[in-house]
């Protein structure tokens, strides 16, 4: 990767924070050369701050860093694009993002991630984790019962009722995926593909 620094009489370019899970927009800060390797080599987020006129990783004082996991050029060389995983809220007033955006927007994928970490971890406390350990046919089974429990409630006026059955039939869902080696992403290709 090849960054343009010099576009910007300070060296600077900036750099767009994204949660890879939600695709939620987290901040906006600024890297130089130095800031953009020690992001790099390290995993983290690290700016250059303006304010400070220094290095600056952010969660060095909160705890709340940025796990980066994928780091992307635009097409001028002069602007970066990391996702990464959000240790904490990322504002400094205790918000999410720093656009003040609270949403469940992108939740779901969230949710696949830590199911997948359970299962991958092998958590033994993890029901997640026991039920995937019982097999296809087991996981299968539930997502059919969620499937009928949502039907019924479907046809009544209980909306609480009908939105819990939802969601135990989207989390279930989530691990039958996984089990056959699947993930969201794949069953969004397919709709995509298919259009309107």
């Amino acid at each position: 990767m090849t960054l343009d620094f010099n576009k910007d009489p300070n060296g600077l370019v900036p750099v767009v924070i994204q949660n890879i899970n939600t695709l939620q927009v987290l901040m906006l800060g600024y890297m130089n050369d130095e800031a953009f390797l020690k992001t790099q080599k390290e995993k983290r987020v690290t700016f250059f701050s303006r304010s400070k006129n220094r290095l600056w990783t952010k969660g060095e004082e909160s705890g709340n860093f940025l796990e980066v996991k994928d780091i992307q050029i635009d097409c001028d060389n002069d602007t970066v694009l990391i996702k990464a995983i959000p240790l904490g809220p990322t504002c400094h007033t205790g918000s999410t993002s720093c656009f003040k955006e609270e949403t469940p927007k992108g939740f779901i994928y969230e949710l696949e991630a830590t199911i997948n970490q359970r299962i991958d971890e092998n958590d033994e406390n993890s029901y997640t984790n026991q039920l995937f350990k019982r097999g296809i046919n087991k996981v299968a089974q539930k997502v059919g019962e969620e499937a009928v429990e949502l039907v019924i409630e479907a046809k009544d006026n209980d909306d609480d009722l009908f939105k819990n059955e939802a969601a135990d039939l989207m989390y279930h869902y989530l691990i039958l995926l996984k089990s056959k080696g699947f993930g969201l992403k794949d069953i969004e290709e397919v709709l995509k593909k298919r259009g309107n």
